[in-house]
C-alpha cells in the first residue's frame, strides 16, 4: 500500500518547533508495519528528530544554528531576499528536507524522547508544505 498527501503546517517564526502532533492530525491511519517519508517544500527550512521534552533544546537549537552560520557575512552573493535568506539556506542544507521513519504496530516508531522539529530558518518563513508517504500495509 502506498498513499501520498499534501499539507500546510502553521506559520511559525523562526526557530526549532516540535510538530509531531500537528503532522499526525494530517495523516491517514497508519499500516501496522511500515515507513513514512516526510519531505518540506522550502530552501530555507528543514525537518529533523530531536528531543520532544525539555522545550530548552529547542532554544539550544537555535542558538547553535545562529552562531553556526552568520546573517549579513560579506561574502554572501545572494542577499536580495533579506539578511536571512542565504544564511537558512546553508542551514537546510546541513540538516535536509526529509525524515524517513518507521511505523510499527500502527504508530511512528520514535524514541520515548524524540520528536519531529520543524527548523524554521527564516524570521517569518510563512506556511510550510509537507509530502508525507506512507509505504507499507
Amino acid at each position: 500500500m502506498w498513499h501520498q498527501i499534501e499539507f500546510s503546517l502553521q506559520e511559525r517564526r523562526r526557530g526549532f518547533h516540535l510538530i509531531t502532533s500537528e503532522v499526525l492530525t494530517h495523516l491517514p491511519q497508519l499500516p501496522k508495519v511500515g515507513i513514512l517519508n516526510l519531505f518540506i517544500k522550502h530552501t530555507s527550512a528543514a525537518l529533523s528528530i530531536n528531543e520532544n521534552a525539555d522545550p530548552d533544546v529547542r532554544v539550544d537549537m537555535e542558538s547553535i544554528f545562529s552562531r553556526l552560520i552568520k546573517e549579513r557575512e560579506p561574502y554572501y552573493q545572494h542577499t536580495l531576499e533579506g539578511d536571512d535568506d542565504m544564511p537558512a539556506h546553508a542551514k537546510c542544507s546541513i540538516i535536509g528536507p526529509s525524515l524517513t521513519i518507521p511505523i510499527t504496530n500502527g504508530r511512528l516508531n520514535m524514541g520515548t524522547w524524540q520528536g519531529i522539529y520543524l527548523c524554521e530558518f527564516r524570521h517569518y518563513g510563512g506556511a510550510r508544505k509537507i509530502v508525507a508517504t506512507i509505504s507499507g500495509e
